[in-house]
């Protein structure tokens, strides 16, 4: 994948795009995070001259796991194993659409309607 090929599918928010690429040029998905603002992208990038997008893919799920977790402890407080165990299981779309709800949750009955 070439500067403008990560660039593109960088703005249009398609990590997915990115993720199908099993290697990536380091300096070129450098360069395109930059152009793009996505920063947090390579904050924690592994050396080398290429980049294992798939490892890349699972490190950043978990991140986002965790930040959607965190959220949930500030909004409700503690919340049960059970809620942990199926963030943990969920798909990083079903999260996504559970953090846009954020505001409209009261409960955990709530967050479980969102992700299942």
């Amino acid at each position: 994948m070439n500067k403008q090929e990560a660039i593109q599918e960088m703005y249009k928010g398609n990590y997915e795009g990115l993720h199908r690429r099993i290697k990536m040029n380091r300096d070129n998905f450098i360069y395109a995070a930059i152009v793009t603002g996505s920063l947090d992208l390579i904050r924690d990038l592994p050396e080398g001259d290429e980049i294992d997008m798939c490892e890349e893919r699972k490190e950043g799920e978990k991140r986002e796991k965790k930040t959607v977790l965190s959220l949930l402890k500030v909004k409700l407080g503690n919340v049960s194993n059970q809620l942990e165990q199926a963030i943990q299981n969920n798909s990083i779309e079903k999260l996504n659409t559970l953090t846009l709800s954020i505001f409209a949750i009261t409960n955990e009955d709530d967050v479980l309607k969102i992700i299942n």
